[in-house]
């Protein structure tokens, strides 16, 4: 499944990536700081929901109360939640 969030408080405003089972894969950002952000989305490719929230649940940017990567993290659980509806 394909699935897009718009995140809110960070640079970048649109995360998409593709979801099977707990699979994502196909990360994209939208903006953001875009050589970081392409790293994040190679190395998260084949994680599993529940490993991506382990690693950046709660890692934030400057003086937000959040960022690309705990966005990330919101966005793959709400796909999660979204398939198994």
């Amino acid at each position: 499944m394909n699935y897009t969030y718009r995140t809110k408080m960070v640079c970048a405003s649109e995360i998409r990536f593709n979801i099977e089972g707990d699979v994502i894969t196909d990360i994209s950002f939208l903006g953001g700081c875009n050589g970081n952000l392409k790293a994040l989305s190679k190395v998260l490719d084949g994680w599993t929901v529940e490993q991506i929230e382990a690693k950046l649940r709660g890692n934030t940017c400057g003086r937000r109360p959040t960022s690309c990567a705990d966005q990330l993290c919101l966005a793959v659980r709400a796909a999660y939640e979204a398939q198994n509806k």
